[in-house]
């Protein structure tokens, strides 16, 4: 049954102003999504060598993988179902199966269920993420969607990054597992209450922008059009997923390598927890400015500088081996990754009809998460082939190339 929307004669009122309650509750509830993640990346690979006696990195980096390929799938068809069954059922089936995993990953006996773990969490987020940033679109309208974006990548990052540091943190006290995992409880049982109880339906805030901006003769397109033209055939949205794609592609391997870099360097886990922390919490806060930034100045060279200054921060990391570096190579990173990440889904929102934005999103979403499965299959393999520092260097260069792709194909899209 698909959700009901309000009457186009008593139509939603679009901006943040006026859906600044809801607004606001539904960044808390990314930021308890973020936290999901963040629990899980400065001590998981640590949890791999020490406790699974892995020393493969492919094997290590596997959890990413599988990660990166549910999360994506699931993306793929979350915002297919949002159009058709509206938005709010959708964030809470995917709070409802992150259930399991804070358990997994305190008790299980086995590197393999750690995966399964990895892969209920990848089907959670696909879920939880894709529709909190498609229910933020559909509120903040057409002015303010940078904002909207920034704002939404912010809470859920930046929660990444508190979750990382307070897990690297337990770890070092009170070890490796289960202690670091009782947050995840904690996450999902809010997440799921504040889904449940207080976020409210905005697909109707979608049908009334598409009724303002687009004839009502347009039909929705076929899922096979919208998949074509948001990975191809449209230049602006093809330069979007292949950019999002490498952004996650560079973080995936950030996400597997750089914990295992750190400790080589003899860095503590408290240190490792310290800099997983810093490239996400830099991320996070610095999307508040540079998505209503993308709202002043537009997209595309805030999308290309980003990406070119990812690919410095990554070599900063193969180049020098000190804390004081490092902590400039994460923070770095986070600013580069922070110019790209909100202004890409702000610059889909320019260009797409909402009536079908969230099958858009959907799909390009599907794009940008498989880049973590591409980038740690990619970076494990060559690190075990080449050397770790391989690796990395090579993921610099992509994400390079990547940043020139953008500035050849994509054109501006703000209006």
């Amino acid at each position: 049954m698909s959700a009901s929307v309000p009457s186009l004669s008593n139509p939603p009122q679009l901006g943040l102003r006026a859906n600044l309650g809801q607004f606001s509750l539904l960044v808390l509830v990314n930021a308890f999504v973020g936290a999901m993640v963040g629990m899980e990346r400065s001590i998981l690979p640590a949890i791999a060598e020490q406790e699974f006696h892995l020393a493969a990195r492919t094997a290590i980096l596997a959890f990413i993988v599988v990660f990166g390929i549910s999360k994506a799938l699931t993306n793929y068809f979350a915002g297919r179902f949002s159009d058709v069954y509206g938005r709010k059922v959708i964030l809470i089936s995917g709070w409802l199966i992150a259930i399991p995993v804070p358990f997994l990953l305190m008790w299980t006996p086995s590197w393999n269920w750690i995966l399964l773990a990895n892969l209920f969490l990848g089907i959670s987020q696909g879920l939880t993420w894709s529709t909190t940033v498609i229910m933020k679109i559909d509120l903040a309208g057409a002015q303010n969607r940078g904002t909207a974006m920034g704002i939404n990548e912010f809470a859920g990052y930046f929660a990444v990054g508190l979750a990382a540091l307070a897990t690297g943190w337990i770890a070092t006290h009170y070890g490796l597992r289960p202690q670091p995992f009782y947050l995840g409880v904690v996450f999902v049982v809010a997440g799921l209450l504040l889904s449940l109880l207080v976020i409210k339906e905005t697909k109707g805030h979608a049908t009334h922008e598409a009724s303002l901006n687009h004839k009502p003769t347009q039909a929705l397109p076929s899922q096979k059009e919208i998949f074509w033209q948001t990975t191809w055939s449209n230049p602006n949205l093809s330069a979007i997923s292949q950019a999002g794609m490498v952004n996650n592609l560079n973080d995936g391997m950030a996400w597997g390598l750089f914990p295992l870099v750190f400790a080589s360097a003899g860095m503590s886990f408290t240190q490792i927890g310290t800099l997983a922390a810093i490239y996400p919490g830099v991320w996070g806060i610095c999307q508040l400015f540079t998505g209503a930034l993308s709202d002043r100045i537009g997209r595309k060279w805030l999308i290309v500088a980003g990406m070119w200054i990812q690919a410095l921060a990554i070599a900063f990391i193969v180049l020098f081996d000190t804390f004081a570096w490092f902590v400039s190579a994460a923070a770095l990173l986070g600013v580069g990754t922070a110019m790209v990440y909100p202004t890409l889904l702000a610059a889909i929102g320019d260009v797409v009809n909402p009536a079908w934005r969230a099958s858009t999103v959907g799909v390009y979403r599907l794009w940008r998460d498989m880049g973590y499965a591409f980038g740690a299959l990619l970076s494990g393999v060559m690190a075990d082939t080449f050397g770790v520092a391989s690796a990395i260097w090579f993921v610099a260069a992509l994400t390079f190339l990547s940043g020139l792709i953008a500035a050849v194909r994509m054109r501006e899209s703000l209006r």
